[in-house]
């Protein structure tokens, strides 16, 4: 048996597609595609030096890793990454092999800190623990069953609501980025996070390969984004969300949640059949509403940092 780790090649429809194959057989959650991961690796922020990285057990894509500077922190020198290896190949090298490259990475960047997310399950955490990375906050995985038909009727719009999906702000979407940038500054987690400039969100959100416009919904006012859902999908019946908020003026009034509602019955309404979420264990708001709307717990991860050297 002969372990590597390289790079991976954007290009190279067998790094990507293994990349994206690993992922969903260890964190079948959260989605991940050929197109997104060359999309991620060609045109994440500059400043985060982003290098993603594959572990191959004789010439077979078994493990990967992201791996980062957090650009977006208002607290300088934090790395991020996160290891995943195929169920059926763990235990045998790669999470150990890909964690020291990634680490040697890091280190060569700066960075003094780094967080990486780690489901919490035994084997997990022991491997974080051994390699002296602490356990902080937590996070929880929801699944909603489209197929099972366990989705709440739609409730009616309030007077002076009007509902209105992502395509619609194709010719100039930058009412969606501020509703974005604002509601990202209340998102519970471990770094403080600075907004990301207009152009940088283009990218990243606006042009991600997974959004779907069609089923991203803008509860609006005076025509005006004040609480939205951002949807992903794979193109395979799986559907997820990348966000949900509401601007601070129009809270408590139920429109991210009626936001969230009207995408998932168009999703449904699209062939979806599979709908994931993920929710900070603290944030109770948004627990509550996913609960109402059918979402099952299906598993958790817990945040691990270190410091580097």
């Amino acid at each position: 048996m002969t372990l590597t780790v390289r790079d991976v090649r954007p290009d190279v429809p067998a790094d990507t597609e293994g990349f994206a194959r690993v992922r969903r057989l260890a964190l079948p959650y959260i989605l991940f595609t050929s197109d997104s991961v060359r999309h991620n690796t060609l045109h994440t922020h500059p400043d985060a030096r982003y290098r993603p990285l594959v572990a191959e057990e004789d010439g077979e894509i078994v493990g990967t890793a992201q791996v980062l500077m957090a650009y977006d922190s208002s607290a300088p020198d934090q790395g991020l990454l996160n290891i995943y290896v195929r169920p059926d190949r763990a235990g045998r090298g790669a999470g150990t092999l890909l964690l020291r490259t990634a680490e040697e990475y890091l280190a060569s960047l700066d960075a003094t800190k780094v967080f990486s997310w780690v489901l919490d399950e035994p084997a997990h955490r022991a491997f974080a623990e051994r390699h002296g990375y602490r356990a902080g906050r937590s996070a929880h995985f929801l699944r909603l069953d489209l197929a099972g038909g366990g989705l709440p009727p739609l409730a009616p719009t309030p007077p002076g609501v009007e509902l209105r999906a992502a395509v619609e702000f194709a010719d100039d979407p930058r009412p969606l980025f501020e509703l974005d940038a604002e509601t990202l500054q209340d998102e519970p987690g471990d770094l403080d996070l600075e907004p990301r400039d207009y152009d940088d969100w283009l990218t990243s959100t606006w042009n991600h390969p997974l959004l779907n416009r069609e089923l991203t919904m803008a509860a609006c006012v005076d025509g005006r984004p004040v609480a939205f859902t951002v949807a992903y999908t794979d193109g395979d019946g799986r559907y997820s969300t990348a966000m949900t908020g509401t601007a601070r003026a129009h809270r408590g009034r139920g429109l991210a949640k009626l936001a969230k509602l009207h995408s998932l019955h168009r999703a449904r309404a699209a062939g979806v059949t599979d709908a994931f979420t993920g929710n900070d264990t603290g944030n109770d708001p948004m627990i509550a509403i996913n609960k109402w709307l059918g979402y099952e717990f299906c598993a958790t991860e817990v945040r691990h940092a270190r410091e580097l050297g």
